[in-house]
């Protein structure tokens, strides 16, 4: 028989294996299954800058086929790390922190158009699309937790040092076009943590590309507007972004395409 502290052992060490399934991310399917569009990020690596991007739907026979890309884009200056969207993390995964320069990894709903481009940007009419002016702000001061990582509309143009600080841009071209990926949104049960990252967004790049983002993805402007105008509300379109080795890792357990 045997002894009773290696019984024990033997129970604390399944009850760690079950916390493990439950928390490492191992659910059957995370991307819903009511989407049939999806932007696929992949990367060589965590540390890798550097991102492919592809435009997928689903097809009525319920095969992905790609319709746009592969897409050259940018990431954080440091990469990628796991991000706080629709999947569920590994266990003790490290993620996305404010000002840490990784772009948040994993899958993500997409929410609405930010825009003070002069050339109006086609999208569906399902898409929320904001014409940011002056007024308008993106919360990222973590002494504001009830307007964290959430967009806040001024009576006024914003005037106040806080104010402009947590004003949108209005003249940076890189984010004249922005379509905003929901990482550590209030849409997302659970969220938003404080900390844990606001303001990710797909927008135009810099330096035709040789210049990285402060955690977005970003791409060619021609690119970006292709990619939304191709976007349907009613697909329920979201953003995978993984290296290359973990997309290969949870595709089945995520039903990725």
């Amino acid at each position: 028989m045997l002894h009773t502290a290696t019984i024990a052992m033997l129970r604390f060490l399944r009850t760690i294996l079950v916390l493990s399934i439950m928390f490492s991310g191992l659910s059957p399917a995370e991307v819903p299954e009511k989407c049939t569009q999806a932007i696929i990020g992949i990367t060589q690596g965590w540390d890798d800058s550097h991102v492919n991007l592809s435009l997928v739907e689903k097809t009525p026979a319920g095969t992905w086929e790609r319709v746009l890309g592969p897409i050259p884009g940018r990431l954080g200056k440091n990469g990628s790390i796991w991000g706080l969207g629709l999947h569920s993390n590994p266990f003790f995964a490290s993620t996305k922190k404010e000002g840490d320069g990784r772009s948040p990894a994993g899958i993500f709903a997409l929410g609405g158009l930010w825009v003070t481009n002069p050339t109006p940007v086609h999208h569906h009419a399902g898409i929320p699309y904001v014409k940011v002016g002056p007024a308008d702000l993106w919360v990222t001061d973590p002494r504001m937790p009830e307007h964290y990582n959430r967009h806040v509309r001024l009576d006024h143009p914003a005037s106040t040092p806080w104010e402009k600080h947590e004003q949108m841009r209005q003249t940076d071209y890189a984010h004249s076009i922005k379509l905003l990926i929901r990482h550590n949104t209030w849409e997302t049960p659970g969220r938003p943590v404080i900390g844990g990252g606001t303001a990710i967004f797909f927008h135009i790049w810099r330096r035709n590309g040789e210049a990285p983002t402060a955690g977005c993805t970003a791409m060619a402007e021609p690119h970006l507007r292709a990619i939304i105008a191709r976007l349907r509300a009613d697909c329920h379109p979201v953003y995978i972004l993984l290296p290359r080795k973990e997309y290969a890792r949870y595709r089945k357990r995520w039903n990725l395409p």
